[in-house]
């Protein structure tokens, strides 16, 4: 999956997206003597900007509907008593279109299978970051005005495409040139008023339009509500180390930038779920589904007990769907401790032999067979991954975490599915969380970089290695055990399983749209996609209204030099004060266009993604959406669903007035 859309806006592979794209980038250049999110980046020659390792850009050279080429190939391996998954049907096909275009291919299904396309791309790989504004303008109003409006931000960043001497695709080296792209957008300097028409091209990342009301109130009433409680504790924690020490911010910036936002979403969907009713309007749609299936027998005999069947397996599921996300959002996701944990297992799993595998005591998980002699060192990805891991973090933080993520287990998650390693713990300390933790903490060499590194400088057994208490914690319960339970649950209810009858729904309705007529178009899945509307202002609920548009009047009256999310560089506050808008201003009123909304349909991968006018020209970039939106992933109300967009005349005046980046300024065409 892509994370976002970016567009070219030079003939000399200038290619624009937003900042928050560009932040773990921009993170992972950043040092404590150049902070790059504090400060900003702007290379003021090409020899200044900075190769960005691991990069990929990818255009969509062509797309083919394969739907008869896949349903040929079912039909073969089914014929030959062989069962085909999407995994090695999309390796079949893609080995296939890969080797025939030149291209990477990627294999997409639409409606569950109803419809493939296979999409050829040609990737770039030597990507430079040339400019980024500080985090003071991309992301001003931080947290607290994210899914917000009005929003004032200059969420935009600058990298370059690089290629060889002949156009063609290549791993970094100093003697790639820039690319030369098929095409550019051309930049309107016009500005946007309300009723201009917009539309927008990218890769929306995923949507459930097609969900049932079963899955929406999963979502609404059992795995929201758990989550973005515990999200927030965790953020909270992490907010308030953060705010204590530079340097920890500097670590911890990209961790809580992106868990805040999946946060804030998920609050946002329990919200708008229960707003605008969605779980309801859902159950309505399902009367009509059911008696179009009732009125055919063919259809009555494929899915005449679907809607009874999925209400009780989403009922039975319940209790353990719940344990489920208590156990993955704290000591899975929770704590870095786990990623420290599959470092030694992984450790251990290299070093055994090709055969003889064996169980061990380990919470019922797969053990290691022997005890084997293990000098860590010679495992150089090992040595460099868990290093990365340490760098990354400050172990002060992972105590606070680490602790607050194991009371929230223990006090939420049924003792059944603890495992073996926890409840003797637990046992042996007569049920003392607090003394548990703090023993696990003073006794684990992972808790501890010099306990770490002296450990791994000598030999041992690897039996040694599992009876580190913080291991033993971590490996006593895995989501593999979970998840039997869970297969117990569906063989009692006819072997079904959430997914496949979720699958089989999406068949339905789209058979039953399609019957009737319906224009319909299939959940977004990273693949190209336009969607088309208008700039508006919006009335979000009684006796509220926002204009279509925010100014940097916003961003001074939202200054505050004592809260992080609203201060602003010494320089930049001159300038706004200063008022001296330039070219980039609205002639008319004086002011400076920030960000502006629009009524078109987005998701998460259209980040970056450029906005246009009728001309196709680039008048903005898209970067959110707001609170009322947030229901978008199941359902897009006609109304109150937006998208925030940064007017890319503000774009240029920050190139311009704040950076002096004049040589990109020319390059684009502004002269």
């Amino acid at each position: 999956d892509f994370g976002c859309t970016g567009s070219m806006i030079s003939c000399h592979g200038l290619l624009i997206t937003n900042h928050h794209c560009a932040y773990s980038d921009v993170h992972s250049a950043s040092t404590p003597d150049h902070n790059y999110l504090e400060d900003g980046f702007w290379a003021m020659n090409s020899s200044e900007e900075i190769p960005i390792p691991g990069k990929g850009v990818y255009f969509l050279r062509k797309a083919l509907d394969v739907t008869e080429e896949v349903a040929a190939l079912q039909a073969e391996e089914k014929a030959a008593g062989r069962n085909i998954g999407f995994r090695k049907l999309s390796s079949i096909i893609e080995k296939k279109y890969s080797h025939e275009s030149g291209y990477e291919a990627s294999l997409s299904s639409m409606w569950c299978g109803e419809k493939y396309y296979i999409f050829l791309y040609e990737v770039y790989k030597d990507i430079r970051l040339v400019a980024a504004p500080p985090v003071s303008i991309a992301a001003y109003g931080g947290d607290t005005d994210n899914w917000e409006w009005p929003q004032h931000k200059g969420d935009f960043a600058l990298y370059r495409i690089y290629s060889s001497a002949d156009g063609k695709p290549a791993e970094y080296s100093k003697d790639n040139v820039p690319f030369s792209p098929r095409n550019i957008l051309k930049i309107s300097t016009s500005g946007v008023k309300s009723g201009d028409f917009t539309m927008i091209l990218g890769y929306p990342g995923r949507t459930n339009r097609y969900n049932s009301s079963f899955g929406v109130n999963y979502i609404e009433k059992v795995s929201n509500p758990i989550s973005t409680s515990i999200r927030r504790e965790q953020l909270d924690i992490m907010d308030s180390w953060m705010n204590s020490d530079p340097e920890i911010r500097l670590k911890y910036a990209d961790k809580y930038f992106s868990l805040s936002n999946v946060q804030e979403l998920g609050e946002g969907e329990i919200f708008t779920f229960r707003r605008y009713g969605v779980t309801a309007i859902r159950s309505n749609e399902e009367i009509a589904l059911q008696e179009w299936i009732n009125a055919d027998s063919s259809r009555r005999a494929r899915w005449g007990s679907l809607q009874d069947d999925m209400k009780s397996l989403y009922g039975a599921l319940e209790h353990l769907e719940k344990q489920m996300v208590y156990y993955r959002e704290t000591l899975v996701r929770g704590t870095q401790m786990f990623s420290l944990s599959m470092r030694i297992s992984n450790l251990l799993r290299d070093c055994q032999p090709k055969k003889g595998h064996g169980r061990g005591k380990m919470g019922g998980r797969k053990a290691i067979a022997d005890s084997i002699m293990i000098y860590a060192p010679e495992n150089d990805y090992f040595m460099r991954s868990t290093a990365k891991i340490y760098n990354e973090l400050d172990l002060r933080v992972e105590k606070d975490l680490f602790t607050y993520n194991f009371k929230t287990f223990i006090s939420n998650m049924d003792k059944k599915y603890w495992g073996d390693n926890i409840t003797e713990m637990m046992d042996c300390f007569k049920g003392d969380v607090n003394a548990l933790i703090n023993y696990v903490w003073e006794n684990s060499y992972l808790t501890s970089v010099e306990r770490f590194n002296k450990y791994i400088s000598s030999e041992h057994y690897s039996n040694d290695y599992m009876e580190d208490p913080m291991y033993k914690v971590i490996q006593s319960i895995s989501i593999g055990e979970l998840n039997q339970f869970k297969t117990k649950i569906e063989a009692e209810h006819g072997g079904n399983t959430i997914i496949s009858l979720e699958r089989q729904y999406t068949k339905a309705l789209y058979q039953m749209r399609k019957d009737k007529g319906e224009v319909q178009y299939p959940d977004a899945n990273s693949t190209m996609r336009l969607t088309y509307g208008t700039v508006g202002p919006i009335n979000p609920s009684d006796g509220i209204y926002y204009s279509e548009v925010s100014t940097t009047q916003g961003i001074l009256d939202k200054y505050n030099p004592d809260d992080y999310e609203f201060t602003l560089k010494e320089r930049s506050k001159k300038l706004l004060d200063a008022k001296d808008w330039g070219r980039w201003g609205n002639a008319k009123n004086g002011k400076m266009t920030v960000n502006f909304l629009s009524n078109n349909d987005i998701t998460g991968g259209n980040s970056g993604s450029p906005v246009m006018n009728a001309k196709g020209e680039l008048i903005g970039l898209a970067f959110d959406g707001n609170k009322e939106s947030l229901c978008s992933d199941a359902y897009f109300h006609p109304e109150y669903c937006k998208c925030v967009n940064v007017d890319i005349r503000y774009v240029l005046w920050i190139l311009d007035k704040y950076a002096g980046m004049h040589w990109v300024l020319k390059e684009i065409g502004i002269e």
